[in-house]
């Protein structure tokens, strides 16, 4: 790559790497790991970077680098670790989180990974569905009811926790009790 080329990336990726490392962060769940898929994708945006500077829209053909390579590494059966330096790493700001948001983290994070990419560029990166189709490599139906899924089980996460009890006639899945069951009080 030219210097001028390299320059064009380098200001792209200071200027984005926050967004990118957020959107990261929600797919993987964890700091660290969300900072590998980071680097990977850097990694196949810079290999790539002549095709992502004619893109019409830079960012989306970025983000959908970042979401490709989360997809892609959570089906391989291993994984890497690559250790760069023999510092301790940083660790983020811990945020003051309310209890709510911290429960549907962690009802997002137990979603299976193709639901939660789902949900990440359908409501975080606000992608249409056709987009979100062409950036998971699949068809518009695959999107919507992937989206209904994970929207349907962090319905039956969250209200099981928060949610009032059931109305007579809907069903849950065998075995698991609301919380108003389990505490007596339906």
């Amino acid at each position: 790559m030219s210097s001028g080329r390299d320059a064009e990336f380098t200001d792209y990726m200071s200027a984005r790497m926050p967004a990118l490392r957020r959107l990261a962060r929600l797919l993987c769940q964890d700091w660290t790991k969300a900072d590998d898929l980071l680097q990977a994708a850097m990694t196949k945006t810079y290999v790539h970077w002549s095709k992502a500077a004619r893109a019409e829209n830079i960012d989306a053909y970025v983000r959908t680098i970042v979401v490709r390579e989360f997809i892609r590494e959570r089906r391989a059966s291993w994984a890497q670790r690559v250790t760069l330096t023999d510092q301790p790493p940083d660790h983020a700001h811990a945020a003051t989180d309310q209890e709510s948001a911290l429960d549907l983290r962690a009802a997002v994070a137990a979603l299976p990974p193709r639901q939660r990419a789902v949900l990440v560029l359908r409501y975080y990166c606000d992608f249409n569905v056709y987009q979100a189709a062409q950036a998971l490599e699949c068809t518009p139906g695959t999107v919507k009811s992937q989206t209904a899924k994970a929207l349907n089980n962090l319905r039956l996460r969250m209200g099981e926790q928060y949610g009032p009890p059931p109305r007579t006639g809907q069903t849950r899945p065998v075995g698991q009790a609301s919380a108003w069951e389990a505490n007596g009080s339906a």
